[in-house]
């Protein structure tokens, strides 16, 4: 699970800025434009690596890593294109790399300089969004469910999202400041996919979603973690692994996977066309997907690993909870994120932006 300093690592980080931030900010423009064979730059989502295992990784093949991060898979994708800073290796969402093929932004993976993949979860592996895993391989995957404090509501009223629509749950629902997710939510609650395209359908669960307005306490992202730790709401949406964090921080919680839906999303390898150190890259890659590095990797940050000889290694306790590693029967009924299309990534945005100013 991730650390308690990783919690404050937000105001630690605040901190040193001021007194460091001229230098880190020289050191990150230069990092991403250089020309160093010996250092491997990766650009991943924050706090989502065990450092520990950097610091393995360059004590054992003597490369250097520079580690950027970025808060979304736009921002992600807007800098590769942008083009003139050097990535050797990113982590982008399922949901995003069709669109990042399409516009030529990822390097077709070399399968047989990849060591580690017969390891990985039949599930996760061939899917639509990129058949064969030709340009990405998944790196960590889970689900997205409801977060419920059993000391503040009866957790046996509550199977799927549909019941976040109970009026005794009366401003006591955080839900997450996502398109995609929220609206997700009410489509599969109308008994339709989280990625439908269909316009009049997306509109129905607008419609939808302005009847939960009652019991919605606010719209957040990190926050939500917060507040839960804290007992400031009794429910909140949220992923798999954050789920995770707050129920090791507050007992009380526990996390519920929808049966009216739910989602699979997984986070990925991926070689951008902006690498420059192609070798080092793939050295990386084997080096995560070493058994007992993505266990430690898993039990640091809290995901579910797709390896299944690394899930061997965890603790029991993860590995045996089903709303972290569903049975395959449950996963089925889920949906995987899929790229809609500008036109229909526009839509979501719209009336989701249109539903959060009405609250």
């Amino acid at each position: 699970m991730k650390r308690l300093w990783v919690f404050f690592g937000g105001v630690i980080g605040i901190t040193a800025l001021l007194f460091f931030g001229a230098s880190v900010l020289t050191k990150e423009s230069g990092a991403a434009t250089s020309s160093d064979k010996n250092t491997v730059i990766i650009y991943n989502w924050g706090e989502y690596i065990d450092p520990e295992l950097i610091k393995t990784f360059e004590t054992e093949t003597g490369y250097s890593v520079i580690y950027n991060t970025f808060d979304s898979n736009e921002a992600m994708e807007t800098k590769i294109k942008q083009g003139g800073s050097r990535y050797d290796l990113v982590f982008p969402s399922e949901s995003i790399i069709p669109k990042m093929i399409e516009e030529g932004l990822l390097v077709p993976l070399d399968h047989q300089k990849l060591t580690g993949t017969e390891d990985l979860s039949p599930f996760l592996m061939d899917q639509t969004f990129d058949p064969d895993n030709t340009y990405s391989i998944p790196y960590f995957w889970g689900t997205i469910g409801i977060m419920a404090n059993t000391e503040e509501v009866d957790v046996s009223s509550i199977h799927g999202w549909g019941d976040l629509w109970n009026p005794a749950f009366k401003n006591d629902v955080l839900m997450v400041d996502g398109a995609r997710e929220t609206l997700g939510i009410a489509l599969q609650t109308l008994g339709l996919s989280q990625n439908e395209k269909d316009p009049t359908k997306v509109a129905k669960a607008l419609k939808k979603l302005e009847s939960i307005r009652p019991n919605v306490k606010a719209v957040l992202t990190d926050e939500i973690k917060t507040l839960m730790i804290n007992n400031d709401a009794p429910l909140g949406i949220g992923y798999s692994g954050d789920a995770a964090y707050v129920m090791a921080e507050n007992p009380a919680v526990t996390y519920i996977v929808p049966n009216d839906g739910g989602a699979i999303w997984t986070d990925n390898f991926a070689i951008p066309k902006t690498v420059g150190n192609l070798e080092g890259a793939y050295a990386f890659i084997n080096f995560m997907l070493r058994p007992e590095n993505a266990a430690q990797n898993a039990e640091y940050v809290g995901y579910a690993t797709p390896s299944e000889t690394a899930k061997a290694m965890l603790p029991a306790e993860l590995t045996a909870d089903k709303a972290f590693y569903p049975e395959p029967s449950a996963m089925e009924q889920m949906e995987h994120y899929e790229y809609l299309g500008k036109e229909a990534v526009e839509l979501y945005n719209d009336l989701f932006l249109e539903w959060k100013l009405g609250l």
